[in-house]
């Protein structure tokens, strides 16, 4: 694919990262193949993990075309340079399309960064995934890469306002060993991504810098001494927010049938 947006717009993030004073930390990113095809699943926590889940694969040379939303690809502005960046288009209604992109770019030596949890975590926690992950890497025959991005979230995610001031800020990505999914054994691969990613997760909280850890911080698991929600509460806020969204597109509906009447 031709780049011409995409490796300049890296070099001026790494520039931005330094004057937001920000500590990006990258490690195991020699899972990432230098050539080929490789899925990576990435934990989502925050709006703008994508923008720090391709640095692990960066120090091989590699760019990642993200699944993204809809929403944001085809937003004005930074709808089209995410476009130019060759990432792929999710809608949520018609996900095969995308999963199909997706093993095209594949096939075509590219890789691919997904979220198999589809929704940010409000809990920070590992979230259930969903098997498309696991489905893509194994009709596409590559690896499939966890990778944990810890401390974007601190940036820009749910319930909370954004902070883009220039307040040390550590943020974490850390690259796991491959996993080789196969046909048909999506559920217990799944189960297998979840629990590597998991142990993953506990390893970088549990290894990030301490003077930035304060205690009852918002951005901590609860079960790390955070007041983030914990999953059972996050589960219930997610369930809320569906039904508010699903209330708002029925009154839209009914608006609009009511205009043509």
């Amino acid at each position: 694919m031709l780049d011409i947006t995409y490796p300049p717009v890296i070099v001026a993030a790494k520039t931005l990262f330094k004057l937001m004073r920000q500590d990006v930390v990258v490690s195991g990113s020699e899972n990432v193949p230098r050539k080929g095809g490789a899925l990576l699943a990435i934990n989502h926590t925050g709006y703008v993990d994508f923008i720090y889940g391709g640095a692990g694969a960066e120090p091989q040379k590699r760019l990642v075309r993200f699944m993204i939303k809809k929403e944001m690809m085809d937003a004005p502005g930074v709808g089209h340079l995410l476009r130019s960046f060759h990432h792929i288009r999710v809608d949520r209604g018609s996900g095969e399309q995308s999963a199909r992109t997706a093993i095209e770019y594949l096939n075509a030596g590219e890789v691919v960064g997904i979220y198999p949890e589809a929704t940010i975590s409000r809990s920070f926690e590992i979230k259930e995934l969903k098997s498309g992950a696991t489905r893509i890497a194994a009709e596409a025959d590559v690896p499939l890469i966890p990778v944990i991005v810890w401390g974007a979230h601190r940036l820009m995610t749910k319930d909370h306002d954004k902070d883009f001031s220039r307040s040390p800020k550590t943020i974490i990505v850390k690259v796991g060993e491959p996993m080789y999914p196969q046909a048909g054994n999506a559920a217990e691969d799944t189960q297998q991504l979840r629990a590597t990613m998991q142990r993953m997760l506990d390893e970088v909280i549990a290894n990030y810098p301490e003077s930035e850890k304060q205690p009852g911080s918002w951005w901590i698991p609860a079960r790390f001494g955070g007041s983030a929600p914990t999953p059972e509460k996050a589960a219930e806020l997610d369930a809320a927010e569906l039904r508010e969204r699903a209330a708002k597109r029925a009154a839209k509906a009914a608006e609009k049938k009511s205009g043509k009447k």
